[in-house]
């Protein structure tokens, strides 16, 4: 090794070579260091510059990534009420074949129960009417032809009349809905 670096100096002699590696080490020592040290100053620029631009990137991936789960829960969303309406038509048919009256069927009865109630009420007291105009009170005595019993009853006070019957409040499709045997769901 020592031959070649003689070959490369030329005409040096030995200390001018010494003296020239001597000086070339320390200028790559010193670079060395000057690199170092830039790379420490620059690095912690860098350092922060790298993260600022993580953050940066991550935003944009969140925000695609929230845009695609909303994408998929929409879909989602949609196959699951198309799901749920499939389920209750299934259901609706199965209980039907069975006899089980629908909603619809109850609501129907129950507003036929209503209007019958109110009929029956509007005769109830027609027929009260009716009757009180039928029968008036007479206060003459009795002929002789009506048996005794008869006499004596008409020679008492006259007793009050109850006055016609209370109606009974209507009947709502809801009273119809709580007597209904409630099912364990």
């Amino acid at each position: 090794m020592g031959k070649k670096l003689k070959e490369l100096a030329g005409g040096l002699t030995e200390n001018q070579l010494a003296s020239t590696v001597k000086e070339s080490a320390q200028q790559i020592w010193l670079a060395g260091l000057g690199a170092f040290a830039k790379a420490q100053e620059e690095g912690g620029k860098v350092f922060d510059a790298l993260v600022r631009e993580g953050e940066s990137i991550q935003a944009k991936t969140r925000q695609i990534t929230d845009e695609k789960i909303a994408q998929v829960a929409g879909k989602a969303a949609g196959t699951w009420d198309r799901l749920e309406q499939v389920f209750e038509d299934r259901v609706a048919r199965a209980l039907g074949s069975l006899g089980v009256p629908s909603r619809q069927d109850i609501d129907s009865l129950s507003k036929r129960v209503v209007e019958l109630s109110a009929a029956v009420q509007a005769l109830t007291e027609g027929k009260a009417v009716a009757k009180a105009a039928a029968k008036p009170v007479a206060e003459d005595e009795p002929t002789s032809a009506e048996p005794a019993a008869a006499k004596s009853a008409a020679r008492r006070p006259a007793t009050r009349r109850p006055a016609a019957a209370k109606s009974a409040p209507p009947v709502t499709p809801a009273d119809v809905l709580n007597t209904l045997p409630q099912s364990n769901e």
